[in-house]
Parts: C-alpha cells; sequence; structure tokens
C-alpha cells in the first residue's frame, strides 16, 4: 500500500513545490498506476507554461487622402528662350572635343562585322591595328595581340567614310595597352582561352576543333614571325599585348562570354606601353589613311577550322 503527501515549503526562498513519498509496501502494478497517474498531471499542466499566443495586430485605418491644390502652365521651348551663360560656358569646353567626333579619318572598303570565332573582320581589324601600333611604337619583337569580343561594343561598321565616332562607339572604354614578356608554354595557354571564348588575336596562326558542346577548343598554334609560320617554343620567350583589363581580371567560374586569363599575371615582365586601345586604332587607321590604303575586310585564316575533327562543321575560316 502506498500512502502520498504533497505540501508547499517556504524558507524565504523562491516557491517550490516538494514532494515525499512514503511507502509502506510496494507494489509494482500501483507504481505502474502512479507514474501514468503523473503522467496525465504534468501532460494537463503543459499548456499553462507554454508561450501565450500573440495577441492580434490591428491595422490602423488609411488616413484619408491630402487634399493637394496644383497649377499648371505651359512653356513653349524655343529659339526664342536665351541661352544660359552659366551652361554655354560649360559647354565650350567639351564642344571641340565632340565636333571631333565626326572627323573623317579613314575610309572602309567592305563591311566590318563582329561574329563567330576570333570575333571575325571586326576583331581582326582592332587587333590588327593594335598589332601595328604596338610594333611602331615598342619595336618589332611584339608578335602578338589579343583583345576580347566583349569589349567591342558595336556590332558592325558599314563600308564607307570612317569617322571618329566610329572607334569611339566600339571601343568606349579606357583600357590600356599593356606589353607581356611570355613563354612559349604561356603564350599557348593564352591562346587556349582566345579561341575557347571566342576573342580576338592577331600574330597567331590557329588551328581548332568543336567540342562534343559545339565549342571550340584550340588543336594547334604557330606564330607569324617576319612573314613565317614559326612552331612555339615552350621555353622560349614571346612579347604580347594585350588590355589590362584581361590582366587585371580572372574568372574563378566557369563563363561563356569572359575567359581566364590569370596566365598574364604570371609574365616574366609586365609594363605599360603608354597608349589606350582607343588611341591605338584611332591612330592607326589615320596611318593607313596617310599612307593612301583604305582599311579592308580581312578574313586572313588566322584561324581555321579542324573539319577532320570537327564532324558537321559551323564555322569554318575567320
Amino acid at each position: 500500500m502506498i500512502f502520498g503527501l504533497l505540501y508547499f515549503q517556504d524558507d524565504q526562498s523562491p516557491r517550490q513545490i516538494t514532494m515525499k513519498t512514503f511507502i509502506q509496501k510496494n507494489s509494482g502494478e500501483r507504481l505502474r498506476q502512479l507514474l501514468l497517474l503523473l503522467m496525465l498531471v504534468f501532460a494537463g499542466a503543459t499548456p499553462l507554461l507554454a508561450q501565450p499566443a500573440a495577441k492580434p495586430q490591428t491595422t490602423p485605418a488609411p488616413a484619408g487622402g491630402a487634399d493637394v491644390h496644383a497649377r499648371v502652365t505651359e512653356t513653349l521651348i524655343d529659339a526664342s528662350v536665351a541661352d544660359d551663360p552659366a551652361v554655354d560656358k560649360m559647354l565650350a569646353v567639351y564642344a571641340p572635343k565632340v565636333r571631333e567626333l565626326d572627323n573623317i579619318i579613314g575610309k572602309l572598303k567592305g563591311e566590318l562585322r563582329k561574329g563567330g570565332v576570333g570575333a571575325g573582320s571586326l576583331g581582326n581589324f582592332v587587333t590588327d591595328g593594335i598589332l601595328a601600333e604596338s610594333r611602331a611604337k615598342l619595336g618589332n619583337s611584339v608578335v602578338l595581340a589579343v583583345t576580347n569580343t566583349g569589349g567591342l561594343r558595336k556590332n558592325a561598321i558599314a563600308e564607307g567614310e570612317l569617322r571618329q565616332r566610329d572607334i569611339f562607339e566600339l571601343l568606349p572604354f579606357e583600357n590600356a595597352l599593356v606589353q607581356f614578356d611570355m613563354t612559349g608554354a604561356q603564350v599557348l595557354t593564352l591562346l587556349k582561352q582566345v579561341v575557347s571564348h571566342r576573342d580576338a588575336q592577331a600574330g597567331a596562326r590557329i588551328k581548332y576543333v568543336n567540342d562534343a558542346n559545339n565549342r571550340p577548343q584550340l588543336a594547334s598554334a604557330r606564330l607569324l614571325i617576319d612573314g613565317q609560320e614559326k612552331e612555339i617554343d615552350p621555353a622560349a620567350t614571346y612579347k604580347v599585348v594585350s588590355i589590362d583589363y584581361l590582366w587585371k581580371r580572372s574568372s574563378t567560374l566557369p563563363s561563356e562570354s569572359e575567359g581566364n586569363y590569370s596566365v598574364l599575371s604570371q609574365a616574366k615582365k609586365i609594363e605599360p606601353s603608354g597608349l589606350t586601345i582607343r588611341d591605338a586604332i584611332i591612330h592607326y587607321v589615320k596611318t593607313e589613311t596617310a599612307a593612301g590604303r583604305d582599311i579592308k575586310t580581312n578574313l586572313d585564316g588566322r584561324f581555321m577550322l579542324d573539319k577532320t575533327a570537327t564532324p558537321n562543321p559551323q564555322e569554318a575560316r575567320q
């Protein structure tokens, strides 16, 4: 038989519940009944200890619309409105530069268009200009020029007069040209990025294949030196010119539009050329014009698709 006593004890400490149980006779069945009773008691008390439900918040009634008084007038803007002298003074500094944009700097025979591996004839035009201007400033030891297709902001330039505005629209960024002394092994790594991201180059003759996803991949490359195609010696040093954007940018994630050009930062020597890509191309066009030569569409086979290793080729020659 089991006797139990529950009582409260208050001894100047927080109130607490103490249970003393005096057992005269232990019965397994009655003990199980007592434990079950205690479980039911505490289960019933659980809602009393739970966090109270949040009180619903009332939404204040919307305030009435403000009474706004408006008055509208119309002013005709035409030649009768006098110019603001302060604005004229501010614009006067830039006016000559704006007028220069309409200057004719050359003549284009055929259309320049961006597309395919190497950015098409537009990519060839830009990298040809980079290579020519770099050699004029740094010497003929420069063998390769590289830039990215994404930096060419016009898709086409129509045949006819070439204006300075065309070059500004094509190359709106202040990208500087930088000279890199690279090993042949590094040059091959660089050209792999050029091909796989359809970027532009001048100075190399490249064969490529399309992989299973129809993405171009470098198969082989030679450098055009003194008019002759020569194998790239992995241990030799070559001078390459590219833009500072590619040098300072390195891709850590696969990207369809931007290659990982971190190999440029591994060059044995890195020097600024003192030219921007836009100034170089403008000067290149002016130099060709002064020599009596037009700018021509140039698809010279610098990128050749290896058809024997690529079934159903879509791009053949750039």
